[in-house]
């Protein structure tokens, strides 16, 4: 059982002035732990992290992306791999985060390279990729993409409510192995419901690789994938793995696109040992 760590909340002006809504918790002076959600989401996904033992030993760092949660919400602010960066970039430089490590799940992967590719890799620790996506916009990204996946993006991207949360509805139920309670299903659709569809639209306007970027980066990753994840496939998890120079891929059985939330104690148990080991 975790101790009761109180939360205290920031603002944060990310790139291009964007106000990022953050919140930490945990062990002040232990070792800071990023981490960033994925498309159409908020901080509130990692609430099984933020409120398990791994607040006893680590600092932990939540924020809502741009566009997303209590952050900014601007329009035509998505495409730009050096504003993503500089999102990143401002929340370690705000809270004096000392060789954190990052934590990006599904779409942050590409975040987390945007960082890496505009700042290097000095500044962390290690990565954990999360049923992360390396790849947007391109052959090898629908490649790497479910194919029940691919076809629910016109509905997120409508304009009108009810065919939007009818999307945002089917993608939910895709993104686990097992159906989640309906206390924890409607929480989610919640904060999915509240970003704007310009952004999803902009969000998935990107079209960048980083293929040549993984073989460059040195430092440890750790990345973790469901057997059955029907949003990105475990194959692109594995291609990933291939060209990091220091890469451990933990899959995980019966698990789909949420293995930290399907799958909590393990994923935590690991996570655990990688922030301590890096």
């Amino acid at each position: 059982m975790a101790k009761t760590h109180s939360v205290a909340s920031h603002r944060v002006a990310g790139g291009g002035g964007v106000s990022l809504y953050v919140e930490e918790t945990g062990r002040a002076d232990g070792r800071p732990i990023l981490f960033i959600h994925g498309f159409n989401q908020c901080r509130l996904v990692w609430a099984k992290q933020t409120n398990s033992s791994l607040a006893d030993e680590f600092r932990l760092i939540t924020l809502d992306n741009r566009g997303h949660g209590l952050s900014d919400k601007p329009r035509d602010a998505y495409g730009e791999s050096r504003l993503w960066a500089e999102d990143i970039a401002a929340v370690i430089d705000a809270l004096r985060l000392e060789r954190p490590v990052l934590v990006g799940w599904s779409y942050a992967g590409l975040i987390v390279l945007d960082y890496l590719r505009h700042y290097g890799e000095d500044g962390i620790a290690g990565v954990n990729l999360v049923g992360a996506r390396t790849c947007i916009g391109t052959p090898a990204a629908i490649a790497a993409t479910g194919e029940k996946y691919l076809p629910l993006r016109q509905a997120m991207f409508s304009g009108d409510i009810t065919e939007a949360v009818d999307g945002l509805a089917r993608f939910l139920k895709l993104c686990t192995y097992n159906p989640l309670p309906p206390e924890e299903y409607y929480l989610f659709l919640g904060f999915n419901a509240v970003v704007p569809p310009y952004v999803r639209q902009g969000l998935m306007s990107r079209a960048t690789g980083n293929d040549d970027l993984l073989p460059t980066l040195q430092k440890p990753f750790l990345i973790t994938h469901g057997t059955e994840d029907a949003v990105i496939l475990p194959r692109h998890a594995e291609h990933n793995a291939a060209l990091l120079p220091n890469a451990k891929i933990s899959f995980y059985p019966e698990a789909g696109h949420n293995t930290f939330w399907e799958h909590a104690p393990r994923f935590n148990r690991e996570l655990q040992a990688f922030a301590a080991s890096v």
